[in-house]
């Protein structure tokens, strides 16, 4: 038997997408925040003396916030200095409020394990193993703890949490910290004809009790350290007059990149060709750099006005009405890719009279042939709305709520409304039954 070797030479040609240094960052600096691009452009001048960055200012040219009355507020005034963290506020006090004793030493040491929630993650017993000292010391260390700032600071548990708060409330209802204290799960659970026989005292009694509690805070030491992303820069504006909207981007709030054409001049005299080389790549880092902004203002402003005219009616009608729009119908229509489009959308804002809106949440699928073209967000509006207006002594079971939603054109299971009302955060029925007189 012969065997027989044959080689060949053949040229194939193929196209491939080389996804170079720069198309990947620009690719990045599409997906960037308005805040993260000014944090990139920061680093971008450190890096290239040939760069000038022009900051805009931020205070000029915004409408200030108004009350109902039309009464300008000040809301800044109004935010708490939680520029330090919460262990920082913690040990001022503890500095300030408790002599240098044996006892500070063992406050100091708690402090060191309680939580950005404001809750303690030692055992005592742990504690006092590794302290040396006694459970009665350590309890005396904790409770000195808890009676500092913020309420509920220092708390093992959100019963104890909720207790602390309640003991240093003068307006708390009467009884409200024993219920906590004795009956926590059964308050929880909604057992309240049990509480009521126990103390005796009305269903309307523990209603007004669980109303006050669930206006207390689980986490009382978020607040400190929590001002990171309190302000939002938003990347486009809509102005409605009469029937018309019109989109407007807001390229005042972006800082402006310039070139040191002077320094690039003097440096240019150099006979030095490294330094010729130098300045010739960071002029082209410049000038890409400048491309890629601009870029990128483009498509934000392209996809946010077809999503405007796609949801014009949101803008029109106070009841704020959403289409269903999917990334592929703006992708289609402008001719980019579904990723060019989400990476347009996510963390960029849109600025009304109204309020502020993330572009992505004028995003909605239809949910259904039957449903009229409803959108998700329809249905999720409707069934908030039918909600609202259920008789609180009767909730409306999620059957009946399909029902209803079946009668108003919208077409969906139990199912989903199930998830929606999950999503909306709404109870279900036997948690969202009141007691009042």
């Amino acid at each position: 038997m012969k065997f027989e070797q044959q080689f060949s030479q053949q040229q194939k040609q193929t196209q491939k997408l080389a996804m170079t240094q720069k198309l990947q960052q620009s690719i990045q600096i599409l997906q960037y925040t308005t805040e993260d691009l000014i944090d990139y452009i920061d680093n971008q001048a450190l890096e290239n003396p040939l760069l000038e960055v022009e900051y805009p200012s931020y205070s000029s040219g915004y409408a200030k916030p108004r009350d109902a009355s039309g009464e300008e507020v000040d809301y800044l005034s109004q935010i708490p200095d939680t520029s330090i963290s919460l262990f920082e506020h913690l040990l001022d006090q503890v500095h300030l409020n408790y002599r240098d004793t044996y006892l500070r030493q063992l406050v100091l040491y708690l402090v060191e394990y309680i939580d950005l929630n404001g809750f303690l993650q030692i055992t005592l017993e742990e504690a006092a193993e590794k302290t040396g000292g006694s459970m009665v010391q350590l309890l005396d260390a904790l409770t000195l703890i808890q009676q500092l700032d913020p309420a509920g600071v220092g708390a093992r548990n959100l019963q104890e949490c909720l207790m602390l708060q309640t003991e240093r409330d003068n307006a708390a209802p009467h009884l409200a910290y024993v219920v906590l204290e004795e009956n926590f799960n059964e308050l929880v659970d909604r057992k309240w004809e049990n509480i009521a026989k126990h103390f005796g005292i009305t269903l309307s009694d523990v209603q007004e009790i669980f109303d006050y509690i669930q206006g207390l805070t689980p986490t009382p030491g978020a607040v400190y350290g929590s001002t990171e992303g309190l302000f939002i820069i938003p990347d486009l504006t809509v102005k409605v007059k009469e029937q018309d909207v019109q989109v407007l981007s807001n390229r005042k709030s972006m800082p402006k990149v310039k070139f040191q054409q002077n320094y690039f001049a003097r440096m240019e005299k150099s006979q030095n060709p490294e330094v010729i080389k130098y300045l010739k790549d960071k002029q082209q880092d410049y000038e890409w750099l400048k491309k890629t902004i601009q870029q990128r203002g483009d498509t934000i402003y392209r996809v946010g006005e077809a999503i405007v005219a796609r949801q014009k009616a949101f803008f029109l009608n106070n009841d704020r009405p959403l289409k269903p729009l999917t990334l592929k119908d703006i992708s289609e229509e402008l001719g980019i890719h579904e990723s060019t489009v989400s990476r347009a959308v996510n963390g960029k804002y849109l600025e009304t009279d109204f309020g502020v809106f993330e572009l992505k949440s004028f995003f909605s699928k239809k949910i259904g042939a039957e449903t009229n073209d409803c959108s998700s967000n329809d249905a999720k509006h409707l069934l908030q709305e039918l909600v609202n207006q259920e008789d609180k002594s009767k909730p409306l079971s999620d059957q009946k709520l399909t029902e209803l939603m079946k009668e108003k054109g919208v077409n969906i299971s139990r199912r989903t409304v199930a998830k929606y009302r999950d999503a909306l955060t709404i109870p279900g029925s036997t948690k969202r039954k009141r007691y009042d007189d």
